[in-house]
Parts: structure tokens; sequence; C-alpha cells
């Protein structure tokens, strides 16, 4: 199961495009200094905003500050996915790198070469490919734990009933499940029937299913755009109106008082309710500013006492 000494994990999606590589830098020093320890990227990131229209350059960024900083391997997770990188030109979900064995294969070898490593600490399956049999997937992913290539491995985007298939399989032959579940997560949570702008998963956003699942599997928990993209505190941006609903409004009041309370903004205190349930939940940062880092490494330390998140938790 994975641990860390401080609960948020550095989301690196954007560096080496919109995040230069200076800045992506002093993201991973501060990180690190803090005493973080996991560090998301994926074989795809970011396709959508490179020149090429392919993705590496986030992993790539990632092996040369590794590389710079002899002995921080040790001090550091690396979490990468694989599945989503588009192939050809055709157009993207449709033409992707999928999950089959030789694709995963291929994927981990272009990741490995990018990070200059010889492994990583948490191997995803990013996106669902119903074109490949899950057992296929789930088969080769084990298959990368008994090679030392991977140490944990964890789904991304997909549905509670295909992970169940799939760890049935491993366990079937004798070989390591999937053991984590990454999916979209926030205090506020859309109408039924809708999504996020952006959020192109059928199974992205995380359900009280897949929290059940988890949880009775043992499985970790991790969650992508915790902060709404930053919408929560900047008046620059807007909750996407999927939100607008009365139970948003409820829980946005509780959410306001309650950081009035603690002193502290709105999005530290939905990153303190992430890790502090019941069920801790790991939430990503994918900030390209270090005050915006600084705020969640406090948002995280942040303690809620039982009222504050009865409370929070009350008008969902």
């Amino acid at each position: 199961m994975t641990t860390t000494t401080i609960p948020l994990a550095l989301g690196a999606m954007m560096f080496g495009t919109t995040i230069d590589e200076r800045t992506s830098f002093a993201l991973l020093d501060r990180f690190v200094e803090a005493g973080g320890t996991w560090i998301d990227t994926a074989d795809c990131y970011s396709f959508w905003a490179s020149d090429t229209g392919f993705g590496g350059q986030s992993e790539a960024v990632l092996g040369r500050w590794l590389a710079a900083n002899p002995g921080v391997r040790e001090r550091v997770r690396l979490s990468t996915k694989v599945g989503a990188e588009p192939i050809g030109d055709g157009e993207w979900p449709a033409s992707r790198e999928g999950l089959s064995r030789r694709a995963i294969r291929e994927a981990i070898a272009g990741s490995l070469e990018r990070l200059g490593v010889d492994r990583v600490d948490l191997l995803w399956a990013h996106m669902e490919d119903r074109t490949t049999p899950i057992e296929e997937t789930a088969e080769t992913f084990s298959e990368l734990v008994d090679e030392g290539v991977a140490v944990q491995l964890g789904a991304s985007n997909h549905p509670a009933w295909r992970m169940e298939r799939a760890r049935a399989h491993a366990v079937a032959i004798g070989g390591t499940p999937f053991s984590a579940l990454q999916l979209s997560r926030s205090l506020l949570v859309p109408r039924p029937g809708t999504r996020p702008a952006g959020q192109n998963h059928r199974f992205g956003l995380m359900s009280d299913e897949q929290v059940d699942f988890a949880v009775e599997n043992g499985m970790d928990l991790w969650a992508y755009t915790p902060l709404l993209s930053g919408a929560y505190d900047n008046p620059a941006k807007t909750i996407d109106p999927v939100f607008d609903h009365p139970g948003s409004t409820a829980r946005l009041g509780a959410l306001d008082a309650v950081a009035a309370e603690v002193g502290a903004t709105r999005g530290q205190v939905v990153l303190a309710w992430l890790t502090g349930g019941t069920t801790p939940i790991l939430p990503i940062l994918g900030g390209s500013r270090l005050e915006q880092l600084d705020a969640a490494l406090t948002g995280v330390q942040l303690e809620l006492t039982d009222d504050q998140r009865a409370r929070l938790d009350a008008p969902a």
C-alpha cells in the first residue's frame, strides 16, 4: 500500500509544456524539501499542449531533474500511467496506445527511458481499453511487478466492476492485483448525469461505489482535480456550471464557515477534508506556482474537528 510523509502527490502533468523546466525544477525541489514523496505523471503528458501532438514531455523533465539531483530518487516515489498516449493521426481518444500486452510493454519501456530509471513505484492503467480483455491487461501489469519494473499497480478512470474482474483474475493466476484507484474527487459533486468540462472519462468521477470497493479491498485512493483547477479560491476562475445545484450551495456555505474558523482558504480546507477522513484520499496537486504548492502543503496538514467534517459532509 502507498505511504507518504506528506499526504499530497505532486502532479507533473504540465511540466515541459505550459510549465517550463526551470519552474518545474523549483516545484520539485520545494516539494521534496517539504517532505513530499509521490510525484505523479503519465506517458501522454501533455500531448494536447505540445508542439508535436504527442506526450512524454513531463517524464522527460522529471528524468532530467532526477539526473541533476543524485540521491533524490531514493527520497521520491514515481507514479506514471500508460494507455492514453495518442498514436498515428486518428482522433483521440479513439486513436490511443491502449492496454494490450504489447502496448503496455512498449509504453513502460518508453517511460523508463525518459525518466532514466529502471522501475516505477506505481504504474497506472490510465483509461479503459474495452478492445483488450481486462484479463490481458491485469496479467501484463502483474508480470511487470514480477520483473521488478513496477512496485505497485493502479487503475485510473475505470469502473469498479472492471477492477473487480481484473483483481480476481490476477489473484487466480497467483499474480499481483491492482491496489490503487485514481479518479476525480472534490468536495463538490456535479449534477447526476453530467461531467465537468474536460472530463472525458466515462468513469472518471469518484463515486461512492468506487470508494466502497476500494475500502473493502484495502485499495489506495488518489484524487485528481481536487481543487477544481483553482476555482475555489481564484476569482478569475468560475466553478463549472455542472456543480450549480442546491447541494453545492449548501456545501460552499459550510466550506466558507469552516475556512473562517480554521483561518485557511477554501482549497486548503478541501485538501484537509480529503486527506483526514475515515477513508483517506491522496490528492494530486497540479499547480504551476510555488505559492500554490506551499498553500497545498499547509492544507493537507490541517486537522478538522469531527463537527467541522460533519458539516462539510452533510449537504451532499
